[in-house]
């Protein structure tokens, strides 16, 4: 009963949302197993590739039915870095609406950055790095081993071998890109807030217009405080929307 509930309901968003063609992407989701799905709409640029039964469907409500990452700005902008892309349904989602904008799009686990390419791949301007995200560059591995490909926490390890994962900081991505500013810097990385705003953010966040980050103290404690203790640096407004923090840095 309760699911059959909560179909009827996205089942009516989908169709408020993109009409016929939302019908049959909720058909496709209901229908087609643990296999990918794929989303056609004329207002988006390419295909949108998902695999069905995952954390993918629901982050595709957040963002394309929902629109959590929608933000009323009075400037068009030009660079946009989307850290944690998993399979780049931000990306699309920012470039379908700023499509002017360089998108650098930093994913660190395989099957994902797979996808993400798949997702981006008919778009211009948008670049994408097989990395994590951290305050400094270093070798990552995953501390959560089992846990699914969305959801894995990372520590700073000292070994190489075929499992770590290497870091850029946005430092290097602001040398290597040789980028002037940040107009949007969106952050989902499970908790590697905490290290990326203890540390080494004294010359980028002043370059940052505007953080869209996702805050993960349930993950690791003191995310929210390392953040906040940051940006205390700086005059800045915040909103909220759906699961995330939308900051405006004077």
């Amino acid at each position: 009963m309760k699911n059959t509930k909560k179909n009827t309901i996205r089942f009516i968003r989908y169709f408020a949302k993109f009409g016929f063609r939302g019908i049959i992407f909720f058909l496709k989701t209901l229908l087609y197993g643990n296999k990918i799905v794929t989303f056609f709409h004329p207002k988006y640029i390419q295909p949108i590739h998902l695999r069905n039964n995952s954390s993918d469907i629901q982050t595709f409500d957040q963002i394309f039915l929902h629109e959590e990452y929608r933000i009323d700005i009075n400037f068009v902008p030009e660079v946009i870095v989307d850290c944690g892309a998993n399979i780049g349904l931000a990306s699309a989602y920012f470039k379908n609406k700023f499509p002017d904008a360089k998108i650098i799009s930093i994913e660190p686990e395989k099957s994902n950055y797979k996808i993400l390419n798949d997702n981006i791949k008919n778009y211009n301007n948008i670049h994408c790095i097989n990395s994590g995200i951290w305050y400094k560059p270093a070798n990552l591995m995953i501390t959560n081993v089992g846990s699914d490909n969305w959801g894995f926490i990372v520590e700073e390890t000292g070994d190489i071998n075929k499992n770590t994962i290497p870091a850029i900081s946005i430092d290097e991505i602001i040398k290597q890109y040789n980028l002037q500013q940040i107009d949007i810097l969106k952050i989902d990385i499970e908790g590697s807030e905490k290290e990326l705003f203890e540390s080494n953010f004294e010359n980028w966040l002043p370059k940052t217009k505007i953080i869209i980050v996702e805050l993960h103290d349930r993950i690791r404690k003191g995310a929210s405080r390392s953040f906040f203790k940051a940006l205390s640096k700086y005059k800045f407004s915040m909103i909220i929307r759906g699961e995330n923090l939308i900051c405006f840095i004077e």
